[in-house]
Parts: structure tokens; C-alpha cells; sequence
């Protein structure tokens, strides 16, 4: 069973996650926007996407799947 310390440590890390994700998309709309160089802007991309990755494994972790 998850201790209600580990569950806000989650939490936090979930926070924190959606807060990186959201930065990464600012960057690669003003970079966009900037014309910055494509690989470049492709890096920032797959960047955010490992970002999502992490954020969506800690979520299934906070809340269980229901079989219906």
C-alpha cells in the first residue's frame, strides 16, 4: 500500500512534469515562431515528448485501472 507521503511525492513529481511539459511547448512555439533551425526545434520535441512519457507512467501509477 502507498504511504500518504509517497502519494504526495507523486503528486509533486506530476507538478513538476506538467510544469517542464508546458515549458517545452512554450520554447518550441517561440522557437517556431523565431525561425530557429528545424533539428533543433526536433530535439525540443522528442524532448517533450520523454517528458509526456514520464508524466503519463507516473499517472497510471497514481490512479488505478478499473475493469469494468
Amino acid at each position: 500500500m502507498v504511504t500518504e507521503q509517497e502519494q504526495a511525492e507523486v503528486k509533486l513529481a506530476v507538478a513538476r512534469l506538467k510544469q517542464e511539459h508546458a515549458d517545452f511547448d512554450a520554447a518550441i512555439t517561440a522557437m517556431t515562431a523565431t525561425g530557429c533551425n528545424r533539428l533543433q526545434i526536433q530535439r525540443m520535441k522528442k524532448k517533450k515528448l520523454a517528458v509526456k512519457d514520464k508524466l503519463q507512467k507516473l499517472e497510471n501509477g497514481i490512479i488505478p485501472d478499473i475493469i469494468a
